[in-house]
């Protein structure tokens, strides 16, 4: 399936994603971290898919993102990237791994990409992390930004909440963001930002900025495909629309399956060898 909504069926690539943003085209983003959801998410339609560290809230539980490990994300980001055809896969590099030194950074980073087959990168951090950053994409790998709220120093901040309200973290934000843009970063992600800041920073930045609870004048939007698909019920920020109730759905499968196994209608004559 070429996918639903999409006329053009090329394999998307981090240049396509530049001339979206040049031809003032919406970028569509979600995660995935499995073939079969990866598989679905692929067919329909999506330009770039996410294999986000928040397999660790979505697939394994934890309350943050922190525990999920190098190899984790390897796993993950290998059955995500058999599942598709045509979206730009990108991996986050898992907190840990970048932080401590930019061998050790590179290092990950090869890793990924030889292990998992993805196309690009996404770290958390601005100047911060630049000499990374740099490293990384010296070595021929693609890499996306991350700022605003940003999940791998939830410790730091102590709070989910919305960033870069006052005016001395948002001065800070747009000149990570400049420096992101200008060290080659081919994309910057911005979460849970006031809307007017995304907007200045789009429009300042020459790289397509995906939005997460960042407003609408950014190039395109990625959420929690578990999230937007109405799996996880108890998740309700303000920035996420349900696009189904899966929950609801699934659960009402499940309990006729369980009903129909114990007063034995499953299976039935047709059903059964």
């Amino acid at each position: 399936m070429a996918g639903y909504l999409v006329e053009d069926a090329r394999k998307v690539t981090t240049r396509r994603l530049q001339e979206m943003k040049d031809q003032g085209r919406k970028i569509a983003m979600l995660t995935a971290y499995d073939y079969t959801t990866a598989r679905i998410v692929d067919g329909a339609g999506v330009d770039a898919i996410l294999v986000g560290d928040s397999a660790a809230n979505v697939m394994a539980g934890y309350q943050t993102t922190l525990p999920i490990t190098l190899d984790q994300m390897i796993y993950h980001a290998a059955s995500v990237v058999r599942g598709v055809k045509r979206a730009l896969v990108v991996c986050d590099m898992p907190f840990g791994t970048y932080q401590v030194n930019t061998t050790d950074g590179v290092r990950a980073a090869v890793r990924i990409m030889q292990e998992t087959g993805c196309d690009a990168l996404k770290l958390e951090g601005g100047v911060e992390i630049l000499d990374t950053v740099r490293a990384i994409l010296d070595a021929g790998i693609p890499v996306m930004g991350h700022l605003g709220l940003t999940p791998q120093s939830i410790n730091k901040f102590g709070t989910y909440t919305v960033r870069a309200k006052e005016e001395a973290e948002a001065a800070k934000l747009q000149a990570d963001a400049r420096a992101l843009a200008e060290v080659g970063c081919f994309g910057l992600v911005l979460e849970k930002i006031p809307a007017e800041l995304a907007a200045r920073v789009a429009n300042e930045i020459k790289i397509p900025v995906i939005g997460i609870g960042a407003g609408g004048q950014v190039d395109g939007q990625v959420l929690v495909v578990a999230d937007m698909l109405g799996m996880n019920v108890t998740f309700k920020p303000k920035f996420l629309r349900r696009y189904a109730n899966l929950s609801e759905v699934m659960t009402d499968a499940i309990g006729h399956y369980v009903s129909d196994v114990k007063d034995g209608s499953f299976p039935n004559e047709n059903e059964q060898y």
